[in-house]
């Protein structure tokens, strides 16, 4: 039997980095909703207050890594990077914050570990980690898409005496200057360390798990011309970007690769290369990339001459040189390759020569040697999408942990709603969009705002899809992920680097602007798929 009992918030939100701070203000400032975010760290911008690594950056062009809701505020805010580097992005966010005086509903160093639906009230009961008890009507988690560490479980990591760090939680003491440094991954993360760091440490042992793809970022200064100039044309840029399929700021190519001559495809490589960004290589180029064999193998093939060329050493070449598919998420990086031809920098492929064991002065590879170390840097990425999900004591109807709702692998409803979890909405759950971060964050907490709206002027007591809903949701994303070749890479986009996770599709690859037509039609449907049950039926149940 339901009761009316008077929640202490009308929302809560978990998180306060892009997304927990843009859905802040909407349910507070738009709604009127008495709202607070809740945040582990000690301060906000999620991503960008944990990852303080030397060379931690956005690696989409700075223009459009930014909110586009406030036209005064894109006016009134600066670049002079073509990419922002970690301080500049946690500035931008911290002066949002303070734009919208939002600081007063944000409560920092506050880890959420619990929360459970309550059927007897229709409330949302949130504990975290200090034992705090709160309850709500809505629950948004704005976890972040990659959050959670992932730490290998390698033989003695807790026995090296010098510093060990992961890349998600870099102290702010530590100073790799002048000193002996290992470094494990080479992803993102990695990369961009390892341009980084190299030049910073006395000698950079580089333990590579997987060989890369990595284009030039085109990475430089921008004049305040230039920021002017794309000031003037935002309203155009956001109308692209909002009509494109990675929304990263650049036309997307319409043109098959086989269709022009290999002379041409080289041309265009080259040209793309010289622009800079992965994404722009891997989309801009040729529109079929990523979905046509021959096409991906010729770009693949373009990316290895460059290695070639630009590796002194044969031997640290053939390494650093991938065999499989260009299938995972396109890397950048100004001056990867060539950080390989310095001496003070060693490659160790990890595919060929294990680490064997961490040992109290380094690593220890399988063919006997010791690296010695003063820093090891876990560059080994996240427990994507869902792992903060599942590290929490997440419940939803029945006491249903979100564990037992995801047995084959994480799921939802348009990214944003999970059935039998009511009032819970997860800005970039699974199976949201495969983008540009800020421009989806965006549609999805507008669209989240909405419903909310929708149902709060019903009268509803709760809003949640159904389980077909989800289903078909589900398999729409597999369909589209299946016309791609990314399911055929081991790729942390499939769950693929944490041992023992269940491979399975976390993204709806069919782009922005179909993403964004796909929550349109949900809405003007008065949301088909969901199920708003008002306060009169719930209280009878």
């Amino acid at each position: 039997m339901s009761t009316t009992v008077t929640p202490d918030l009308d929302a809560i939100v978990i998180g306060a980095g892009f997304g927990g701070i843009y859905m802040l203000h909407t349910l507070r400032d738009r709604l009127g909703l008495r709202t607070r975010v809740l945040e582990k760290g000690g301060g906000v911008g999620g991503t960008w207050y944990f990852n303080r690594y030397p060379g931690a950056k956005s690696d989409t062009e700075g223009f459009v890594y930014r909110y586009s809701f406030d036209t005064d505020l894109l006016q009134e805010w600066d670049w002079s990077t073509r990419y922002l580097d970690q301080p500049d992005v946690l500035a931008y966010l911290e002066h949002v914050v303070e734009r919208f005086d939002l600081a007063r509903d944000i409560q920092l160093s506050t880890e959420v570990t619990g929360a459970a639906f309550d059927e007897e009230d229709d409330l949302w009961h949130v504990t975290t980690a200090a034992g705090e008890r709160l309850t709500c009507r809505y629950l948004v988690t704005a976890l972040g898409l990659l959050a959670k560490s992932n730490v290998p479980d390698i033989p003695g990591l807790d026995e090296f005496a010098g510093r060990l760090v992961h890349t998600n939680a870099w102290p702010d003491d530590l100073d790799i200057r002048g000193r002996r440094v290992g470094v494990i991954g080479t992803g993102s993360t990695g990369t961009q360390f390892i341009v980084a760091a190299a030049p910073m440490a006395e000698h950079l042992t580089v333990f590579q798990r997987s060989a890369q793809y990595v284009v030039p970022s085109g990475n430089g200064p921008v004049g305040a011309d230039e920021v002017a100039r794309t000031k003037e044309d935002f309203h155009a840029i956001w109308e692209q970007v909002r009509g494109s399929i990675v929304a990263f700021g650049f036309e997307e190519s319409t043109v098959h690769a086989m269709d022009v001559s290999a002379e041409e495809r080289e041309r265009v490589f080259q040209e793309n290369w010289d622009k800079g960004n992965g994404f722009r290589f891997m989309f801009g180029t040729f529109c079929d990339i990523a979905s046509d064999p021959d096409a991906n193998a010729a770009a693949a093939a373009f990316i290895r001459s460059k290695i070639a060329e630009t590796v002194d050493d044969p031997e640290t070449a053939r390494k650093l040189t991938p065999s499989d598919l260009y299938a995972k998420r396109p890397l950048c990086n100004e001056g990867y390759y060539e950080i390989f031809n310095r001496d003070d920098v060693t490659l160790v492929s990890l595919q060929e020569n294990p680490i064997e064991r961490i040992t109290p002065h380094g690593v220890r590879t399988a063919d006997g040697v010791e690296h010695e170390l003063d820093v090891l840097v876990l560059a080994t990425g996240f427990d994507a999408v869902d792992g903060n999900y599942r590290a929490m004591d997440l419940r939803g109807r029945g006491g249903r942990h979100i564990d037992e709702h995801w047995t084959e692998g994480p799921t939802s409803f348009l990214g944003v709603s999970v059935a039998d979890f009511p009032n819970m909405f997860m800005i970039l759950g699974p199976n949201g969009p495969f983008t540009n971060l800020p421009p989806s964050i965006e549609a999805q907490v507008e669209w989240i705002g909405d419903l909310v709206r929708r149902t709060e002027e019903s009268g509803s007591a709760t809003v949640e899809p159904t389980q077909d809903a989800e289903d078909r949701w589900t398999q729409t994303c597999r369909e589209i992920a299946d016309m791609t070749l990314f399911p055929q890479a081991e790729s942390w986009i499939f769950g693929a680097n944490i041992p023992g996770k269940k491979n399975a599709v976390m993204f709806y690859m069919a782009g922005h602007a179909a993403y964004r037509e796909q929550l349109a039609g949900v809405a003007d449907a008065d949301y088909e798929g969901f199920v708003l049950t008002p306060r009169d039926e719930a209280r009878a149940s």
